[in-house]
């Protein structure tokens, strides 16, 4: 069984790469996925949420509305810190609970999580090896204005609040540059495959 780390900065298209492992055989775990699921209307995370950002963050339906939850801590790193020691710890059991499941179930696995701050939060110490999708923090932006309809100053809080791609390149045992053309993302996923079926 083998343990991939996949990470990125935001708008790298990490989703897009996870989806083209998965393509080839590779079982995904969503940490975004994951974040949803703790972070359901009533659960203990959620209460916790609400405590501290007040319930201005709630979407009609109780749900957590990401956007306006964004809106503050993309702007205060404190903020951002309490989010995070909040959520990180429900993700990470439950992760640890997906992973073990897969393992007990295909002794020759390969699981890829997604995990966008892998590095920021120590989880690379955790998987056999890291997968890096680069992009520059020009293209982040254009990617993240277009998918969420943001201004460039509100795509370059977001980029700001993670590590900066570059730093974490010596990470990384692959790096997928994500730039080029689909054909050329997927000619690069299928080379690191064919090592990681080694």
């Amino acid at each position: 069984m083998k343990s991939i780390g996949l990470t990125g900065g935001i708008g790298s298209g990490k989703s897009t790469v996870a989806r083209l492992f998965q393509k080839r055989g590779a079982y995904v775990i969503d940490v975004d996925v994951l974040a949803h699921l703790v972070e359901k209307p009533g659960s203990a995370v959620w209460n916790r949420i609400v405590e501290c950002f007040g319930r201005k963050i709630l979407s009609k339906d109780s749900t957590i509305d990401r956007e306006a939850l964004g809106g503050i801590v993309f702007r205060d790193n404190e903020k951002l810190k309490e989010l995070n020691s909040i959520v990180h710890p429900a993700v990470f059991d439950e992760w640890r609970r997906r992973f073990d499941d897969i393992g007990s179930r295909d002794e020759k696995a390969i699981i890829i999580s997604d995990v966008p701050l892998l590095i920021e939060v120590g989880w690379h110490m955790a998987v056999d090896m890291v997968i890096l999708v680069y992009t520059s923090p020009n293209v982040q932006a254009e990617r993240i204005m277009e998918r969420n309809g943001c201004s460039y100053e509100e795509a370059e809080d977001r980029i700001r609040s993670q590590m900066p791609v570059d730093e974490k390149i010596p990470f990384a045992d692959f790096v997928i540059n994500n730039e080029g053309t689909p054909e050329e993302t997927e000619a690069i996923v299928d080379r690191i495959w064919k090592e990681l079926l080694k």
